[in-house]
């Protein structure tokens, strides 16, 4: 695998090292002893798959709150993806950046995102589907999500989104905290 660092610290796009033969193409995705020489993430005990049906859907941003803020390990198996993931530690050297990585079921790429961050996608085809590995359980109490189109991000999607649901579209605009706060 090759982690291609991003705008966000401890954030990566990760490109798979395929070996094909006659018979096919085999590749690892995931190797906690890799991940943990980098200090990511190494269990995931939620798994999940999104599916969006139609291009220009937008899904995000999305987090959960401390103490069970999540690390994502996002890879999309079918279709085309704009994901995002935005920085909202404030104790980090990125925080209020953002980082985007195209993922698609053809370049079997993956993004991993650091806890801590919210995540969204813009689909770029019909018919997407993605995996998702979660470093922490899922608590309804703790999930939250910021607008998508805030300003304090300017986060430059490929388009304007054609459809958005009502929950991701009154997303409240994000108040920053002080630099350092909560590190």
């Amino acid at each position: 695998m090759k982690f291609n660092p991003t705008a966000i610290a401890d954030a990566f796009e990760i490109e798979i090292s395929a070996r094909s033969d006659e018979r096919g193409m085999f590749a690892r995705t995931f190797c906690a002893e890799t991940f943990a020489a980098r200090g990511l993430a190494t269990v995931y005990p939620h798994c999940n798959i999104s599916h969006t049906s139609k291009r220009g859907t937008l899904r995000g941003m999305h987090y959960q709150e401390a103490p069970k803020q999540d690390a994502k390990l996002v890879r999309a198996t079918r279709g085309a993806v704009f994901d995002v993931a935005l920085d909202l530690r404030p104790g980090s050297r990125t925080y209020l950046r953002w980082a985007a990585v195209e993922l698609s079921a053809e370049k079997r790429n993956a993004f991993y995102i650091p806890a801590g961050c919210a995540h969204g996608f813009l689909s770029l085809t019909d018919d997407c589907e993605l995996f998702y590995q979660i470093s922490e359980a899922y608590d309804a109490a703790l999930d939250r999500g910021v607008a998508y189109d805030d300003p304090a991000f300017s986060i430059e999607w490929p388009f304007a989104p054609t459809f958005i649901s009502e929950r991701d579209a009154t997303h409240a605009r994000y108040i920053p905290l002080p630099r350092n706060a909560g590190s």
